[in-house]
């Protein structure tokens, strides 16, 4: 099978729980780290599968690596490789701040497409991690699939290209790293409804981590579906 291809943003911000799932079911994968400057393949006709990791950035900051990426999910997209990330703006949706800024745990609910117990089986809402100041507008032909009380977007499908505003990739060290690097931002949102301080983050994790990798094992279970030989 070609490999699927993770792009990296931030050194903290990898693939977590989903590198442990493509490893336990024999999946090859390869890093592209952004965040050190390796090059982008000049197409991504090579590879199985597609993600995109987050970051600090958004996607109208200019960096000079921005564009040719989105030109390669549009090539992923036209090729039927099957994308998992944030990929709105470049499928025709747009990325805009949202009222209240989300950090920490924070419930999002399933809507009732059918779409979205093909994602998610049949629960109704579980604890997700957070961390965004942006929203989206779905492309065309997307389907919503999870809303949040801060977010009305919080993911939504393609047939098997899925897009995720909240994180299910979380592991115990990347919330505690989160937590460390991203200390000014908390410390600066506090006031805001949506925002969690760290004791409050980490007060539950090791409970919290295994729930949403639960969650996480059913999305990328469906998700792999769809990936190239």
């Amino acid at each position: 099978m070609k490999p699927v291809i993770i792009f990296r943003h931030a050194a903290v911000e990898g693939p977590g729980f989903l590198a442990q799932f493509l490893d336990a079911h024999q999946i090859p994968w390869q890093l592209l780290k952004i965040d050190q400057g390796e090059p982008l393949p000049t197409s991504i006709a090579d590879y199985s599968g597609v993600v995109f990791m987050g970051g600090p950035m958004s996607v109208h900051d200019d960096l000079p690596w921005i564009a040719p990426v989105l030109g390669l999910i549009r090539e992923a997209y036209a090729l039927d490789i099957p994308l998992l990330g944030h990929c709105s703006q470049a499928l025709g949706g747009k990325v805009t701040l949202n009222p209240i800024k989300e950090i920490g745990w924070g419930e999002v609910s399933t809507t009732t497409a059918p779409e979205a117990k093909a994602w998610f089986g049949d629960q109704a809402r579980f604890l997700a991690f957070h961390w965004h100041g942006e929203t989206f507008t779905p492309p065309p032909a997307a389907v919503p699939l999870l809303v949040s009380p801060y977010c009305d977007n919080q993911a939504y499908a393609i047939g098997k290209h899925l897009a995720l505003q909240c994180h299910i990739e979380m592991t115990e060290p990347m919330v505690l790293d989160w937590c460390r690097v991203g200390a000014d931002e908390i410390k600066a949102a506090a006031a805001s409804p949506g925002v969690q301080q760290t004791t409050e983050m980490t007060a539950a994790l090791t409970a919290n981590v295994a729930l949403l990798q639960q969650t996480a094992e059913r999305v990328y279970t469906h998700w792999i579906r769809g990936l190239q030989a």
